[in-house]
């Protein structure tokens, strides 16, 4: 706050004193600043470029991440015996990969619990998740919103093969299998893609419910997730999500949901200025995670 002073001065404003803030973050409510988030959500989404893949779908990734917290300053965020947390619950909608939907929740609460209870399913949709949102009664319910998703198969999981989906003609697609689960209440014909990666020399299994698009695609999809982490880490690593000006709940969850505002705001920006020479503007590389002035 101090750097900035000399900007305060020439607005006609004093100094703003860390315990005011404090106050104001301790006092405010947090759903104000969670309002004005899905108020930016809606402004992006009519300026962002659609998602690279041909196929028309909306395309979204799920994922969760730590804020990590001090248990002595947040007791209210204890995580098992000598740690604090909260967990991000985040849906990055492909279409600009800008986050559209967020849940903050106590650290021990479970991906798949979070997203039954919370999280929308909208039909012709394309879900992709790791494996830390398997749950059958989660495939149920993506299936029966008529929606597909995405994931990795897991090592206990049994099944009887019953048909091939196509052949493996294309490069790096061992084999493309319709499936059925073994002892699990779905019961409905899943795909199973095994994928041979040259660069690291490992056999990728992907499980999903689209029985359309071609193999490479059910891959590529996966591969795309890769969004998701890199949204984190540049949040992390840009955004003062790592102190915080207040020590109980709604002050950690304003200045959160401030930063995630911050984040809307340069992909407004980002995605709203002409790219000329003569025009100074944010340029944001999500890729590198990294933000710097033309």
């Amino acid at each position: 706050m101090q750097i900035n002073d000399p900007r305060l001065y020439h607005l006609g404003l004093t100094r703003i004193k860390r315990s005011t803030l404090s106050d104001a973050n301790r006092n405010r409510p947090s759903e104000i600043f969670q309002a004005l988030f899905y108020k930016l959500v809606e402004r992006c989404q009519t300026l962002t470029p659609k998602h690279k893949f041909k196929f028309k779908n909306p395309l979204y990734t799920w994922d969760a991440t730590l804020i990590s917290l001090c248990l002595s300053l947040f007791p209210w965020s204890k995580f098992g015996q000598t740690k604090g947390a909260l967990k991000l619950h985040v849906q990055i909608n492909h279409s600009g990969h800008i986050p559209d939907f967020i849940v903050a929740t106590p650290a021990f609460n479970h991906e798949s619990m979070v997203v039954k209870r919370s999280f929308q399913i909208k039909p012709d949709s394309i879900y992709c998740f790791d494996r830390g949102y398997w749950d059958y009664s989660l495939f149920r319910r993506i299936h029966n919103a008529k929606a597909f998703f995405v994931t990795r198969t897991k090592e206990t999981m049994k099944y009887t093969v019953t048909g091939q989906h196509s052949e493996t003609s294309k490069k790096g697609i061992l084999s493309d299998e319709i499936i059925q689960l073994v002892n699990d209440p779905y019961q409905k014909e899943l795909r199973l893609v095994r994928y041979y990666d040259e660069e690291s020399g490992e056999i990728f299994e992907f499980l999903t419910n689209n029985l359309h698009l071609a193999a490479t695609t059910i891959g590529k999809i996966y591969q795309a997730r890769w969004q998701i982490e890199a949204f984190f880490k540049w949040v992390k690593q840009n955004l003062k999500i790592k102190t915080f000006l207040g020590t109980n709940q709604n002050a950690v969850l304003s200045q959160i949901w401030v930063a995630m505002c911050y984040f809307l705001l340069l992909a407004y920006i980002k995605n709203s200025r002409p790219s000329s020479k003569n025009h100074s503007f944010i340029c944001i590389n999500w890729s590198r995670m990294h933000c710097f002035h033309l």
